[in-house]
Parts: structure tokens; C-alpha cells; sequence
């Protein structure tokens, strides 16, 4: 049920934004079982050509966040008006993206509850509180980006490092399995990924000395398949002097191989923590994911070498995790300009034109990368999508300024691709900072920086969206927001953009130019993906709008559908 203590201030606001709007309703009541359709593999293979549901964390295997329902289109989009909303038990950072299937709404919050809710109407059908361990360490907010669904199952993963599996009607625990040591800083704060009976699920905590690692658990008993630890036992890498786009790194080679063969290979505290579902390629049974920073993120003295894998694409096995490829962004990380947004299969053309399988990366580095699905080597970097000055100056201790800051460009927030238009929409960040070292040793399970960032005082700060052309790497059009934008972004069939602010509104834009056509005031920071379904012939779109604890926007609780009837 949803609850209303603690509310008072949302509520307010949402109440004032729905006054007078027909057929807008706020759950109350909750239905006591899920009227449940089983979730097939057949289903989910087929998830990106599928107008009715929204059945993974990004859409579809390739993670394209483009929804082929074109009901809701340029022409008619000034007339969508709120639906239902549902309001959450906590009131916190919402990352969330919902997962629709045959009208059965999942959602998560902070915190780790999950909810089952009538997609229709927004009634609750269930609600599941994990009990969390009592030493967690997680980065950047307590965030939960989503669940996965699988059969008869819904899946998701905890900031105390476990995997759970409940039951789909009832919401009743089926089984739960630790997948690493909380008191060491591993959290998942990622939604999990399903295909072919295997639950794949990456960790974060690369700013605790972790070391990071994607894991394959039978979706059945919770039984662990396969582990690929994304720091290998020879983590030195080539020594690369610079980073993908040919910019000097400016290392002191020699001072690290010193540093490498007196302390020897530190990837048993390296990082290289998952923030993001990976995309599947089911052709090739390969899994593509990427990995985020070394540990410690600012002080690469006790971490001499490439740091391999962090940074990098990264491309596995289905059936056995082994490795098969991988590219490295930026060697050495001295700036925690890791890619962090969720990877995206398409075809795309490559230098002499002909059209070949690839993955695409949005970075904090502020470019989209193209990288060859085949051997993850580089096909083109776009054009820079929010300034880049002073790369890559190195950290000291009196600290050095340099933009991107360390929230980027493009954060955790995932892209969305229109493969008729042949773009790719990233929301930026500008914000400036100084970057400081500050050495210390490893602290066991604590926080490890080693060193920080501050935003430049009187510096701008700003958003944009990116549409970003991918077979050339030039920029199509930018919107400029006032705010940093983090969250994600919706594609449709219809012409469309959906994405929201953090200054609580969500808004659709003209996919092929970036005009504003509709907006509306949920009154808490819009910084989550939003996803679309159909139900009986009737398009709604969706989002949770609870703010973001790393750029400190609006906190909230509610979950609010749009529609045009």
C-alpha cells in the first residue's frame, strides 16, 4: 500500500500538478496477487520488437532504449497527461528503471525494496523489504536500478552484495546467495541481467579496493556458473602513454615500472566495479559489459600499470565467461572518468562505409565511443560533447582544474539509440573541478580516494542532450539544460525523446532536432530512465522521480504514468 507519512511535501506538489486532470489517480490499495504471465526466453529474445511490454532493464538485449509503439508521437505528445502515480515507502535517490510485463509493473527504491504494481493502474499488488546486513559501504547514494524477470521469478541485486530471487505473484523470498563481502565494499546497486537460465550480475565498490568481477548464478537454485574477475592477476597493461582518443596521459613510465616491481600487481585492491547491466549479443553468445575505475580512484602511486581492466569495454562468454576482448578508454585513471553508462548493440558502418556489428559506450570522458563488437578494437570517437580543457592534467596534492569533472560527460545515465535517424542521445554533465592526491594505504573495506574533487567555485555548471550521429561521430544537435543532467534517456517509434530534470520536470523532445513539445512538473529531481508499454491498445509512458544523491537534486518517492485518454 502506498503510504503517506513523511510525504506531506511531495504529496503536496504532486496533488497541486494533478488537480483537475481526468482519470489521474494515487494507489491506495493493493491487490493481493499478481495475475501472473509467465516471462519466456522466446519473450525476452524478441523484447526489442515487443510495443506492449518493457521487459528489460534497458529495453531489449542490445539495450537500445528505442520502444516501437508510435501511438504517442510528435503530433499528439502536447496531450499527454498523468495517468496514475504511485508513491514509494522510501523517500530517497530513484534510479530505477521499470519492468513491464503483461501488465505487472516492478519497480525499485532506495534501500532495496521492490514493488509489484498494476501497470494500469498504479494499485500495488505487492511490496518486499530486504532486511540489510549491518556493515554496507556503497558509493554515490543507495541506489537500486532495477530488477530482472524471468519465468516465474523477479531478480535483483542489494548494497550488502546479494542476489535475491522472489517469487513473481507473491512476492514471498525464494532464495538469496552472498556474492561478496560487504565489509570489504562490495554493493550492487545495478539491475541484473537474465538469458538462457543464467542470472548475470556485476558489483560496484571501486572506490573501497575492491576487486570487481562479473558473475553468471543458475536462475534457478542461485548456484554460481562462472566468475570473470575484471582485474586480472597481470593488470600492467602495454603502458599506454595515451587514452582512446590519442590525448597524452602524461605518465611517468618509468617511475611506475619501478613502483610495479618493488610492490608488485595490485589488482587484488584494484576496483574495476560494474555500475551497468550488460548487453548480450545472443548471435555470437557474447556478453559485452564495462568496467569503472581503478581503486584508488585519484592516486595511481600505489597502483602502478594500466590498471587492466578498468576503464574498459569487455567482452566474455555467455556459456563460460571466458574472456574474449576487451578496450581500454583511459589507461591509468587518474581522474575517475570511467564509462559508467550501460553499453548498446548496433550496426553501424565503419571508415570504408560498410555496415558492421559494433557496441557503443557513452563516456564521462564526454565522448561516445564505437567500439567493433568483433574484437572490441576502436571503429570512431565522436566529437567531444561537453568541453574538454586541460586533459589530462595530472593530479597533485595543492590540486590541478580540469574538465570533464569526475561526474563527467555522460554519468550512469543510459543512452537511448533511433536506428531510423541513425542517432544516439546521451545526457551530459559540465561541471569543473579541481582534482587533489591525497596517498594513503588500503584501509581494509573504507572508502579509498586517495585524494578528491571539488567543483570550482563561481565555475558554470550546466547539462545537455547529445544527438549524436553514430556512423560519422558528429554532433546532430544539443540541447543545453541549466542543470547537470543524469538519469536516461527514452527513444520512440513516434518520434520521440522522454528524459527528465533535476529540477523536477520531466519533458518529450523532437528526436530529430531537440525541440521541447511537452512537459510536466513532478515537483522531485527526474533522474531516472524512462520506459514505455501498452496495455489493451493504450501507450503510457513511465518514470520514478525521487532526485540523485550524487549531485544532491530534490529527493522523492513517486512513480508517475502518462497517457493520452
Amino acid at each position: 500500500m502506498a503510504r503517506a507519512g513523511g510525504l506531506a511535501l511531495l504529496a503536496g506538489v504532486v496533488t497541486l500538478a494533478l488537480a483537475g486532470t481526468a482519470g489521474a489517480q494515487e494507489s491506495r490499495t493493493a491487490a493481493k496477487f499478481v495475475d501472473l504471465n509467465l516471462l519466456t526466453q522466446d519473450l525476452l529474445n524478441h523484447a526489442d520488437g515487443d510495443g506492449n511490454n518493457f521487459l528489460l532493464a534497458n529495453g531489449s538485449y542490445q539495450q537500445t532504449r528505442y520502444y516501437p509503439n508510435r501511438q504517442i508521437d510528435v503530433s499528439n505528445v502536447s496531450g499527454l497527461h498523468p495517468a496514475w502515480v504511485f508513491q514509494m515507502d522510501v523517500m530517497d535517490s530513484l534510479e530505477t528503471t521499470p519492468i513491464v510485463n503483461n501488465g505487472v509493473m516492478y519497480v525499485t527504491s532506495a534501500y532495496n525494496h521492490v514493488y509489484a504494481l498494476d501497470a494500469r493502474t498504479g494499485a500495488e499488488f505487492w511490496h518486499y523489504k530486504h532486511r540489510m546486513s549491518s556493515v554496507t559501504g556503497y558509493c554515490c547514494g543507495p541506489n537500486n536500478r532495477g530488477v530482472a524477470v524471468y519465468g516465474e521469478r523477479v531478480y535483483f541485486g542489494t548494497l550488502d552484495a546479494k542476489l535475491v530471487a522472489l517469487e513473481a505473484k507473491t512476492g514471498k523470498l525464494i532464495w538469496q546467495t552472498q556474492i561478496a563481502d560487504p565489509q570489504l565494499g562490495y554493493s550492487v546497486t545495478a539491475a541484473p541481467t537474465v538469458v538462457n537460465g543464467k542470472i548475470l550480475i556485476g558489483v560496484s565498490g571501486g572506490q573501497y579496493g575492491i576487486r570487481g568481477f562479473v558473475k553468471a548464478f543458475d536462475a534457478i537454485n542461485g548456484r554460481l556458473l562462472w566468475t570473470f574477475n575484471t582485474t586480472p592477476e597481470n593488470s600492467q597493461g602495454v603502458w599506454a602513454t595515451t587514452d582512446a582518443t590519442g590525448h597524452d596521459l602524461h605518465r611517468d613510465i618509468a617511475a611506475e615500472k619501478a613502483a610495479y616491481a618493488k610492490s608488485g600487481d595490485p589488482y587484488r585492491v584494484l576496483g574495476g566495479g560494474v555500475w551497468q547491466t550488460p548487453a548480450v549479443d545472443l548471435a555470437a553468445n557474447r556478453v559485452y559489459f564495462v568496467v569503472g575505475n581503478p581503486s584508488p580512484p585519484y592516486d595511481g602511486s600505489v597502483r602502478p600499470g594500466d590498471n587492466l581492466y578498468t576503464d574498459s569495454l569487455v567482452a566474455v562468454d555467455l556459456e563460460t565467461g571466458k574472456y574474449i576482448c576487451h578496450f581500454q578508454y583511459v589507461p591509468h585513471d587518474l581522474w575517475n572518468l570511467e564509462p559508467a553508462s550501460a553499453p548498446v548493440l548496433a550496426d553501424v558502418k565503419d571508415k570504408d562505409g560498410k555496415t558492421v556489428p559494433a557496441v557503443l559506450e557513452a563516456g564521462k570522458t564526454g565522448n561516445l565511443y564505437v567500439n567493433s563488437r568483433k574484437d572490441c578494437s576502436l571503429i570512431r570517437v565522436s566529437d567531444p560533447m561537453v568541453p574538454q580543457d586541460g586533459m589530462w592534467t595530472v593530479p597533485t596534492k595543492d590540486g590541478v582544474p580540469m574538465q570533464p569533472g569526475a561526474n563527467g560527460g555522460v554519468a550512469w545515465s543510459p543512452i537511448a539509440l533511433n536506428p531510423k535517424l541513425g542517432l544516439a542521445y546521451a545526457l551530459n554533465i559540465h561541471q569543473p573541478m579541481t582534482y587533489f592526491t591525497d596517498s594513503t594505504p588500503y584501509p581494509g573495506g573504507r572508502l579509498w580516494l586517495g585524494g578528491g574533487v571539488k567543483a570550482i567555485p563561481g565555475a558554470p555548471q550546466w547539462g545537455n542532450i547529445s544527438a549524436v550521429d553514430y556512423d560519422t561521430g558528429k554532433i546532430r544537435w544539443q540541447v543545453r539544460t541549466a542543470r547537470p543532467m543524469v538519469g536516461g534517456v527514452l527513444a520512440t517509434a513516434g518520434g520521440l525523446l522522454f528524459t527528465g530534470d533535476g529540477d523536477g520536470t520531466f519533458k518529450a523532445y523532437d528526436a530529430q532536432d531537440g525541440r521541447v513539445l511537452w512537459q510536466f512538473y513532478v515537483g522531485a529531481g527526474v533522474n531516472a530512465p524512462p520506459i514505455s508499454y501498452s496495455i489493451a491498445g493504450q501507450q503510457y509512458v513511465v518514470v520514478a522521480a525521487g532526485g540523485n544523491a550524487q549531485l544532491n537534486y530534490r529527493r522523492g518517492n513517486v512513480v508517475i504514468a502518462f497517457t493520452l485518454n
